[in-house]
């Protein structure tokens, strides 16, 4: 079988029509734990780090500060997992805010995790490059800027192969980082482990003597700030809400297991780390992260101080680490994309992204959160720092909705739900601990860089208002277009259907739905050409987008909905005194199966001319450009050089205060 090059470099097709399919690319807890749970557990290179330094002189206030950032990471994947029940197909923040608190807030809540995703695609790639320069001369360091633009392209290329190939790929990666970091930590803490009470003593002192000398508000604050600071270490968590799609049946069993994978790991790597860094008392160095100089420290002590073991073993477990940020990019790149398919199926944003390749990703939406990360990766220049305080408002403020619509829920169904008062005091715990990071982060950092992260979920939020009112004023020309023509009596009895004849002349109409289009580009034929066409043959194609590719049942909704819409086509052909038949596919390049169905239709009718109505806008703009498909233009290209004839048949909307539609005169 020959390969073109786009299967060599992207692998071969997927066929979402094989009942295997959906067994083949999903994922169980373990493989789902590495794409959706590398996201939070990479954030220990920056997330305890910055928690850290923000304490300042104040070190001691680590050990409650790991305390504190454990028991977060722990009652979030719990009000988590209620959400993974309660919404078992997937969609996460968006979803649970649109379902329960209104579309509109549901806007604000996916417009926020797109960004959030951009961003996370972002500093992982950054973070990661800064580990691997952290043990490289300065002399190199001009080039870390190139490296990760190379990175972030590379991860886009990846992810067009596919997920399940993109987390098979990364998967040596991910173990190899969880091996090391559960050595380097257990090593820092263990051996020392003695210390912990007199530190915990120490500690108790010192923050009796801190606010005794500064005050409770400003120790608190100090306190809050840090942990704010640290919750880059929280991000990822929403992942696997986000994400239910890709996870091997039953998901929501594997959901929550993958749930339990990533809170214990996250919440050991994240608070051992600031706990190694307390008892081997760590401090910043130019030029290195936090990290790189606690295992120095800790495989010096365990080796010989600078001997080339120690340093083997230091650039091997940063190397990992490095790596792992690349794994935990993986979350933008699956969910980002499903969050933009689900707004786009709600018509927020174009329609195209809620579309699969071949591979069976939503392509557009790949590239679109990728060369997004690759512009905020421009504005920062890399700055991890920066990045952290962006990074940290987005998620938090879906983090907040998302809670809040769960409280919500769980008060409206008090009555039927046994369990409910449980139910809503953990998720009221969750939004009471997210809202406080969030709007300590807004309030201490809004200036140096929050004010990015606003400023661009605010424009994301303006630009789907921009898409949904247009395709709202388009819908509502085309209603009455379509209340009068689907509404057009059936009489089948009337005249007897006429005989097949296959080499009379043949009208192909190309539809999509039995609505006022299709119906319209059928009656403009008979005024256009009277008496000359004696066979209609109506060909649809149902496009297999993210919207159905959840299971084969889905599959078997959209095959049984486009048999009887093309029936009923059938049936009022009939009526006019037409032979008729039809002919349909399912897929997800449009184009391709388009094509088929027409050179098959030119087989068996070889008098046929092909039909395609197309809305044609009063006024042309980059919107109605962009946002409206050209199939019927593109496929009159390809039936001409294959010697077929196509008409294309206008449908006029005008730009009134009061829109409507008209057809061709």
């Amino acid at each position: 079988m020959a390969f073109s090059l786009k299967d060599i470099l992207l692998g071969k097709p997927k066929d979402p029509l094989d009942p295997r399919v959906f067994h083949q690319i999903s994922l169980v807890a373990f493989l789902a734990w590495v794409g959706l749970g590398a996201d939070g557990l990479s954030s220990s290179a920056y997330g305890p780090e910055e928690a850290y330094l923000a304490l300042g002189g104040h070190f001691f206030l680590a050990l409650p500060l790991a305390i504190l950032m454990a028991l977060t990471v722990f009652i979030i994947s719990a009000s988590y997992s209620q959400i993974i029940e309660l919404f078992p197909t997937g969609g996460g923040g968006y979803l649970v805010a649109t379902k329960l608190l209104g579309a509109r807030v549901g806007l604000v809540s996916g417009s926020a995790l797109i960004v959030d995703y951009m961003l996370t695609i972002t500093i992982s790639v950054a973070s990661g490059a800064d580990a691997i320069f952290s043990f490289l001369p300065p002399s190199v360091h001009g080039a870390k800027l190139a490296v990760e633009f190379v990175l972030i392209f590379f991860l886009i290329y990846l992810n067009l192969r596919g997920t399940k190939e993109s987390v098979l790929f990364l998967l040596p990666i991910f173990l190899l980082f969880v091996v090391l970091h559960l050595f380097a930590i257990s090593l820092g803490i263990f051996p020392t482990a003695e210390a912990i009470p007199a530190l915990a003593s120490k500690t108790y002192q010192e923050m009796v003597g801190d606010i005794q000398g500064m005050g409770l508000w400003s120790t608190l604050f100090i306190l809050l700030h840090a942990y704010s600071l640290g919750g880059g270490t929280y991000t990822g968590i929403e992942a696997v809400s986000n994400g239910l799609q890709v996870l091997r049946e039953p998901r929501v069993a594997t959901g929550k297991k993958t749930m339990r994978y990533m809170a214990a790991s996250l919440a050991f790597t994240a608070s051992g780390l600031l706990l190694c860094y307390l008892l081997n008392l760590v401090s910043h160095q130019p030029g290195k992260t936090l990290n790189a100089t606690l295992l120095e420290k800790i495989y010096g002590g365990l080796l010989s101080p600078g001997g080339t073991a120690t340093y083997l073993m230091v650039v091997v477990t940063l190397l990992s680490e490095a790596a792992l940020l690349l794994v935990a990019a993986q979350a933008g790149f699956i969910d980002g994309p499903r969050v933009l398919s689900n707004m786009a199926i709600d018509s927020w944003v174009p329609h195209r992204f809620s579309h699969l390749s071949d591979h069976l990703v939503t392509r557009y939406g790949i590239w679109f959160m990728g060369l997004a990360s690759v512009g905020f990766l421009l504005y920062t220049r890399g700055d991890v720092k920066l990045l952290v305080v962006m990074y940290s408002i987005n998620v938090f403020l879906t983090f907040t909705l998302s809670q809040l619509g769960m409280c919500r829920h769980w008060w409206e169904v008090r009555k039927e739900q046994g369990w409910w008062l449980r139910k809503l005091l953990l998720n009221g715990l969750g939004v009471s601990l997210t809202a406080t990071i969030l709007a300590v982060t807004l309030v201490i950092k809004f200036a140096e860089g929050g004010w990015v992260t606003a400023a661009v979920t605010s424009a994301f939020i303006l630009v789907c208002y921009v898409v949904r009112s247009h395709y709202n004023r388009v819908r509502g020309a085309l209603r009455s277009l379509d209340e009068t023509l689907t509404n057009i009596p059936f009489q089948p009895d009337l005249n007897p259907v006429p005989a097949k004849n296959p080499g009379a002349p043949t009208a192909v109409v190309i539809v999509r739905d039995f609505d006022g289009i299709g119906i319209h580009t059928v009656l403009s034929i008979p005024r256009l050409f009277p008496n000359h066409f004696k066979n209609i043959i109506f060909i649809s194609v149902g496009v297999i987008d993210s919207s159905q590719f959840k299971g084969a049942g889905e599959l078997a909704n959209l095959r049984r909905l486009k048999e009887e819409e093309l029936k009923s086509f059938v049936e009022f052909a009939n009526c006019l005194g037409w032979y008729a038949e039809h002919r349909y596919a399912l897929g997800i390049d449009l184009m391709a199966e388009l094509e088929k169905l027409c050179k098959s239709a030119a087989r068996d009718f070889p008098r046929s001319v092909f039909f395609a109505g197309k809305l044609v806008f009063e006024h042309e703009t980059l919107l109605t450009r962009v946002l409206h498909n050209h199939t019927p233009f593109t496929l009159q290209q390809t039936l001409q050089f294959e010697g077929l004839q196509m008409i294309i048949l206008p449908i006029r909307v005008f730009a009134h205060s009061a829109p409507s539609a008209q057809g061709a005169t």
